[in-house]
């Protein structure tokens, strides 16, 4: 399996069972909402605009899939689940196929393969094996399916390989971080750095965004492996990783980690190192926003700092293949920003936000109701 991909498979989680692809039935809904904004461009298809939809809704009837590379964790069931839901929407999505890679590249090859021997009009697709995955992408948009990578670049170009890429700006995310670590360290301090899979290209970008800001900040240093400590985004691994670094490094002034709630898991390691947590800067996760709360006041020092962790950022690749399939009005940009969630320092945009009635696996950037994310997570 590449390593080179950005995307949010969590080595860590073992999966039980086949995945069995789940054929629902998608029923009409309310306005738009998610992160794309409409315009005045039509998708290819020959329907019109549905009364009382979102714009991006055309009339045409069609079959939309999801080919999730990986769908066992928790950010990945909570997307999926903003997925199905943008989906519910527009009527004209009469059915919603869902398919689970469970990791494995040639799974999520023959995944996509299988979906355009069913005839799916548009798939969505999240290629967490990267360029692995791309010769099934353009064999899928050559069939005919309208098809629209996120999140993870599968290399390739729009037009040619797939109608659409999803994208964010994950260096984006290392310079809010590094931002933050200058105001929350005074502009000093020893970084540890914590990444996914060796070389994936999410946690090398987030370091390059540091960096074009660390470097005007000399008294702010990286310590221990760079770009990053590999850890997999597996909570076992991160523990690993977080006792090791602690017995090496007497001074540790803060962490970055595009995982948190993989860094919560952690912290039982400080104690027994008897050290306390430093300062972070991570994406959200409830979890960790609820240990920030307890024990801060036995950490004088654990400031907390998130990016929002985009799960509705399948909600925009959705916007975009339903419109490309149906007729409706294709969303403006393909670019989701990344944006800070919460500041334990400034409260802006918000405060550190703990909701125990709430699951730890929650998240509270995302873009479902409370109760639709209590499902997604069972």
């Amino acid at each position: 399996m590449s390593t080179s991909r950005s995307g949010r498979f969590r080595l860590g989680v073992s999966v039980a069972c086949a995945s069995v692809a789940l054929i629902l039935a998608a029923c009409g809904g309310g306005g738009g909402g998610g992160g794309g904004s409409s315009s005045n461009s039509s998708g290819s298809g020959d329907g019109q605009p549905v009364a009382g939809a979102p714009s991006w809704c055309g009339s045409k009837k069609i079959t939309l899939a999801l080919a999730d590379g990986f769908g066992d964790n928790n950010w990945r069931k909570v997307t999926s689940a903003e997925a199905q839901d943008e989906a519910k929407k527009c009527p004209s999505v009469t059915k919603y196929v869902y398919t689970d890679g469970q990791g494995n590249t040639q799974k999520a090859i023959s995944d996509i393969r299988s979906l355009v021997a069913q005839g799916v009009d548009a798939m969505v697709v999240f290629p967490d094996a990267g360029k692995a995955v791309l010769p099934a992408i353009r064999q899928a948009y050559k069939a005919g399916v309208v098809t629209v990578p996120y999140r993870v670049f599968p290399g390739g170009k729009e037009g040619q390989d797939y109608d659409y890429f999803i994208k964010t700006d994950f260096k984006q995310a290392g310079v809010l971080w590094a931002n933050w670590l200058v105001k929350a360290l005074n502009g000093k301090g020893n970084v540890v750095n914590l990444g996914g899979p060796p070389a994936n290209s999410q946690s090398l970008d987030e370091y390059a965004g540091m960096q074009s800001v660390l470097k005007d900040h000399p008294g702010i240093k990286f310590i221990g492996t760079t770009p990053y400590n590999v850890t997999n985004w597996d909570p076992a691994q991160t523990q690993k990783v977080v006792t090791a670094v602690l017995a090496k490094y007497p001074k540790i002034d803060a962490f970055t980690t595009d995982f948190g709630a993989a860094l919560q898991a952690s912290f039982g390691a400080f104690k027994q190192a008897g050290r306390q947590i430093p300062a972070v800067a991570t994406e959200d996760a409830n979890k960790l926003s609820c240990a920030w709360q307890s024990s801060k006041s036995a950490n004088p020092n654990f400031k907390l700092f998130t990016v929002d962790s985009q799960n509705w950022m399948s909600r925009t690749a959705v916007q975009f293949a339903v419109a490309k399939a149906t007729g409706g009005k294709v969303p403006s940009s393909t670019q989701v920003p990344q944006k800070a969630f919460e500041d334990s320092i400034s409260g802006e945009p918000n405060p550190v936000t703990c909701d125990k009635a709430m699951p730890g696996d929650a998240f509270m950037s995302s873009h479902l109701t409370k109760p639709q994310q209590r499902t997604a997570l069972q």
